[in-house]
C-alpha cells in the first residue's frame, strides 16, 4: 500500500460512513480484507503523515479551536481527526496551523463554544489509532502483533517523537494573536488566557 492508497482508504471511510466509531470500524474491516503487509503499511502511513502535524504551533491551534482545552491526549486524537479531514485539508494545515480557518469542518464550529458542539463534531479521532492494528490481531489471530511488525520494518512509533518547533504559550493572547491571527478572530477564547 503506498501513501495514495492510504488516504483513498481513509477518504473513502468519509464517503461511505459518517462519525469517528462508525469510520473506524469501516477502516477496521476493509484493512482486514487485504494483505497483513498492506495493513502495516497502513500504520506506517497514518503515523508518518502525523510529523507534520506534530508541532507546537499546530498544538497552539488546536488549542484555540478547542477554547484551551486540549490536553496532550486531546492533541494525538486531533491529529488524528485533522488527518481524517483528507489530504488536501491535511496538507493546507500542515502549511501553517492558521489555515484551519479554511477547513470546513472547522468553520462549522466557530461561534459556538465546545460544549455546544454534538459528540461527532468534535475535532478528535481516537479509535483511528488502533484501526491498523485491531485489523492486524483479527487477520493474523496474534493479539498485539502490530507493534512486532512495525519493529520488523524499523519502524519508530510516533509517540517517541517530539513535538517540532518553538515551545510558546497558547494561553498568551499576544502570542495567539502574534501567531494565529485568523483563528483568533474565528475562535475567540472564551477561557482565561494571560494577557
Amino acid at each position: 500500500m503506498d501513501v495514495e492508497d492510504f488516504w483513498r482508504f481513509l477518504e473513502r471511510s468519509g464517503e461511505e460512513t459518517t462519525g469517528p466509531q462508525s469510520r473506524a470500524a469501516w477502516l477496521e474491516y476493509r484493512l482486514s480484507r487485504i494483505a497483513v503487509d498492506h495493513i502495516v503499511d497502513f500504520q506506517i502511513h497514518l503515523d508518518t503523515v502525523r510529523g507534520p502535524i506534530d508541532t507546537f504551533d499546530m498544538w497552539g491551534a488546536a488549542n484555540q479551536v478547542m477554547d484551551g482545552l486540549c490536553s496532550g491526549d486531546g492533541f494525538w486524537y486531533f491529529q488524528a481527526w485533522l488527518i481524517g479531514q483528507g489530504q488536501r485539508w491535511w496538507q493546507h494545515a500542515a502549511r501553517a496551523p492558521d489555515n484551519l480557518v479554511d477547513v470546513p469542518a472547522v468553520l462549522a464550529l466557530a461561534g459556538r463554544r465546545p460544549q455546544e458542539w454534538a459528540n461527532t463534531e468534535w475535532p478528535s479521532w481516537e479509535e483511528l489509532a488502533s484501526v491498523a492494528p485491531a485489523a492486524y490481531d483479527r487477520v493474523t489471530g496474534e493479539e498485539e502483533g502490530m507493534d512486532e511488525a512495525l519493529s520488523a520494518r524499523g519502524h519508530r512509533l510516533p509517540f517517541d517523537t517530539v513535538l517540532a518547533g518553538r515551545p510558546w504559550n497558547s494561553d498568551s493572547l499576544a502570542e495567539v494573536e502574534c501567531r494565529l491571527p485568523r483563528l483568533s478572530r474565528l475562535f475567540p477564547r472564551h477561557q482565561y488566557l494571560e494577557p
